[in-house]
């Protein structure tokens, strides 16, 4: 009998113990599940992302502003990779909730792939004027791609406005606004080149970046050596230097667009010259 006590005891332990387990995992915040995540655990990423289907869904069919069905929408699809790219460019010290920021890469993923389909289909057949309704205006078609596209160009502008009011925010951050970006943006092209791989460079260093986001503070003797340019260089355009670093490690496509940044490491060796 006190053995069998002593098995039922022990099942009942293990249980209470998985049980704790789980409900201290379903505590856990969204932040404190990524910061986890970024330790290593790469099963608790699975774990994480399994759970928040349902947000991502959300998401998604909110911005496509219909069901998607997971099984066979692409942009579900789209939207689990930018939420897997949301956990690891997560940066708690930045000041913004982890779904907050996750929504962000996944509309704006999303946005790039609406971006790309539209440029396979920009050509209008001209099947388009013909209606299978002879009692229907043969313009009906023409008309509802024009309001598509008002539609889109709408859309465009907004998401545009919502990431410099995003971007302008994270440079307020560093003593820099959005004004400041455009004014201080060089004039000559070998400068802008030489700026941007500052950035890059910036960019590439783990320990730099994440030191500029905790104390504000650009390691100007660090990328002075790197890069091979003068103190005076990366002093006197600290603030566009971080400025393109956070564009570059942040979710700003429409800003890639305007300033010209390029995807490919720029390698420069020379002063600017402004």
């Amino acid at each position: 009998m006190e053995r069998l006590l002593l098995v039922l005891f022990k099942r009942f332990l293990r249980k209470s113990v998985s049980a704790k387990a789980a409900e201290d995992e379903q505590k856990l915040t969204p932040e404190q599940w990524v910061a986890h995540i970024h330790e290593g655990d790469e099963l608790l990423r699975e774990q994480f992302i399994a759970d928040y289907k349902p947000y991502i869904m959300k998401v998604t069919s909110r911005f496509c502003k219909r069901y998607i069905d997971p099984s066979r929408d692409d942009e579900f699809s789209i939207a689990l990779l930018a939420f897997n790219e949301a956990i690891n460019q997560f940066s708690s010290s930045a000041g913004k909730s982890f779904l907050g920021f996750a929504e962000t890469v996944i509309r704006r993923r999303l946005i790039d792939h609406v971006r790309k389909e539209q440029r396979h289909s920009q050509v209008v057949p001209y099947s388009m004027f013909d209606s299978e309704d002879e009692e229907q205006p043969q313009y009906n078609s023409v008309e509802t791609r024009q309001a598509m596209t008002a539609f889109e160009m709408k859309r465009t502008e907004d998401e545009r406005r919502l990431e410099i009011t995003e971007l302008n925010q994270e440079l307020l951050r560093f003593g820099i606004s959005f004004a400041e970006l455009v004014d201080n943006s060089p004039k000559h092209t070998d400068s802008r080149k030489l700026l941007i791989g500052i950035a890059q460079t910036l960019v590439s260093e783990t320990d730099l970046l994440d030191s500029l986001r905790q104390t504000n503070k650009l390691a100007v003797k660090e990328l002075t050596e790197m890069c091979g340019v003068s103190r005076k260089t990366v002093e006197r355009n600290r603030k566009y230097i971080i400025a393109i670093a956070l564009i570059i490690s942040g979710t700003y496509p429409y800003m890639h667009d305007y300033l010209h940044i390029s995807d490919e490491r720029i390698v420069e060796n020379k002063e600017a010259s402004k």
